[in-house]
């Protein structure tokens, strides 16, 4: 085997393990959640905007990445893009948390599987990009599922849908940014900072506030560690997408939520009805379809590159 090949090889491997710790991080992420649930949903939001903005700050110095974010920060398109991916990163995380202290988990994996699907929607309506019949099919299985659980479920599943359209909003206008993933996690953050930690103080100075209250050193620890809980996975994400195939991450993804089904039902013992089981049989149905779609139309575009 050649150097060339070997080193390829180290790159994929990499790429590799960095996926794996991304996908398994945010499948756990519920745990971690549950354990901080004693903490009131907007304070724990704010935590979590202020330790990920602290704990981005010395990685971006040590990084020098301060020239493409003033760089970007000049450009008022890109600063509008980064508004709004703020506004829709801060939603998704809103919404995450609620569904993990209503205990509603079932309903947010839910919205990570439909996630890749309504991604590339919205590449279609809003990019250009083309669909082959295997992900439309997937795509309607999947439409099925939700519109099942709609009719069924108590009411209509406004965290799924949530979550994999502010996530999917959120990628759509990410990826019109010249900013890495650490880069523009620190400026989202940023620009929530001060609003976040004012909340912070406020409820501090109340008497509402939990952290640093003698309440839990270990909520405490927790609390400090939303900022690396937040960030870590990202940049693991980051890292493999550089080294992998677009179609290897797809697969991968899918990792995520099936934790998140497995702790909801096995874990946190939420309900796992009738509607749930026919909502998720058209998803993974839906999805075997979108991935094969996926991976056959990249090995036809490839040889067509080749050549």
């Amino acid at each position: 085997m050649s150097a060339a090949e070997l080193s390829a090889q180290r790159n994929r491997s990499i790429g590799l393990a960095l996926g794996l710790a991304a996908f398994l991080s945010w499948g756990l992420f519920p745990l971690y959640f549950r354990a901080v649930e004693a903490v009131e949903v907007l304070e724990l939001l704010a935590h979590r905007i202020v330790w990920s903005a602290v704990f981005l700050a010395p990685l971006v110095i040590y990084a020098k990445g301060y020239g493409p974010i003033r760089a970007a920060l000049r450009q008022r398109r890109t600063v509008l893009l980064l508004s709004g991916s703020t506004i829709l990163i801060t939603l998704n995380w809103l919404i995450f948390i609620i569904a993990i202290v209503t205990e509603r988990l079932l309903e947010a994996s839910l919205g990570y599987y439909l996630n890749p699907l309504v991604s590339v929607l919205l590449g279609m309506v809003f990019l250009g990009e083309r669909l082959g019949r295997l992900r439309w099919i997937g795509i309607a299985i999947a439409a099925v599922g939700v519109v099942n659980l709609a009719a069924q479920n108590d009411g209509f599943p406004w965290i799924s849908l949530g979550l994999a359209l502010c996530f999917g909003f959120y990628g759509l206008l990410r990826k019109q940014m010249a900013l890495g993933a650490r880069d523009g996690l620190f400026l989202e953050t940023l620009l929530l900072f001060l609003p976040a930690l004012l909340y912070l103080i406020w409820v501090q100075v109340q008497g509402q506030s939990l952290f640093l209250s003698g309440y839990s050193l270990r909520l405490d620890l927790l609390l400090l560690a939303a900022g690396a809980v937040t960030a870590l996975p990202l940049m693991w994400f980051a890292g493999a997408a550089r080294r992998l195939e677009l179609g290897t991450v797809g697969i991968m993804q899918y990792i995520t939520p099936t934790m998140q089904f497995l702790l909801a039902v096995l874990a946190f013992g939420e309900a796992f009805t009738q509607a749930h089981a026919i909502t998720f049989a058209c998803i993974w149905l839906g999805v075997g379809f979108f991935t094969t779609g996926s991976l056959l139309e990249g090995r036809r575009v490839a040889p067509a590159k080749a050549g």
